[in-house]
């Protein structure tokens, strides 16, 4: 079964569309947790067990993991997901842009040594830095489009006469680049217009969508601008208004009780498109 078999499986049998991100900032873990022999590890294994059966995918961002020098704890993470949670299909947030053997070796590093089910890529280089990627067919390639920060319209609005660089983007990943029918792209949900406009260029393409929660995306405009016709079609995003919901001993309680929140209210908007 590839990603995208799977990401459906899981929209159905979870009857959800959230995605949890895991961005573990040392410097926002519980104190109780310091004295932890992997304290990032042991914060993320409470917040998955916390809000597995709300979620759709988990989306470790690999940045917080490298940066406290605990790619062993990301590992450990996503093994507790595969072991635990087998169902819950895992993106891992890396945006890798490189070239030749390079993307060969960040392919590898995202699919083989840290056994993630997708992964989100840069397609600033073109379509031969995406091949390694793709090559694994049962994986999920996931194609930064319109990015949810403000600058995203310093680049990816510039205009030709193809139209703007998103809807190039766009366009190129719903066909040339699709070969396998294992991509997906990344659109914020700060956006909802240019998400409107990408859905009419892509079809059905599943769209990972950050940017709710600590970002101020709309749930409802996302959904009304961004879902397929049968009310799927979206992996909706949300990072540290979950993770960071307390800094108690109460964390894992709180971040569900946040995620519930959010899974209902996309349901909510679902009944309504």
């Amino acid at each position: 079964m590839n990603f995208i078999d799977r990401l459906r499986q899981a929209w159905a049998s979870q009857n959800t569309l959230l995605c949890v991100g895991l961005d573990p900032d040392p410097a926002k873990l519980p104190k109780h947790l310091a004295s932890a022999s992997h304290p990032i590890f042991e914060f993320g294994r409470e917040i998955v067990d916390a809000t597995a059966d709300l979620v759709c995918a988990f989306k470790p961002q690999i940045a917080y993991y490298a940066a406290a020098r605990a790619e062993d704890q990301l590992e450990m993470t996503i093994d507790h997901i595969r072991r635990n949670h087998p169902a819950i299909p895992v993106i891992l947030d890396a945006k890798r842009g490189d070239i030749g053997s390079t993307a060969a070796m960040y392919a590898s590093e995202a699919f083989n040594r840290y056994q993630a089910d997708a992964v989100t890529v840069n397609p600033y280089l073109g379509f031969d830095a995406l091949v390694p990627f793709l090559n694994y067919k049962d994986k999920g390639v996931i194609v930064l489009c319109r990015t949810s920060n403000p600058g995203a319209q310093d680049v990816q609005d510039l205009k030709s006469k193809f139209g703007k660089l998103y809807e190039i983007i766009a366009a190129k990943a719903a066909s040339e680049w699709n070969v396998n029918g294992n991509v997906l792209l990344v659109v914020g949900a700060t956006y909802p217009d240019e998400l409107a406009a990408i859905r009419a260029i892509v079809g059905d393409m599943p769209i990972l969508v950050p940017g709710v929660g600590a970002q101020g995306g709309d749930v409802a405009a996302v959904l009304a601008n961004g879902a397929t016709a049968d009310g799927t079609g979206l992996i909706i995003s949300s990072s540290r208004a979950v993770l960071y919901a307390s800094n108690g001993t109460d964390y894992a309680q709180a971040a569900r009780a946040t995620a519930l929140k959010l899974r209902d209210e996309i349901n909510s908007c679902r009944k309504s498109t």
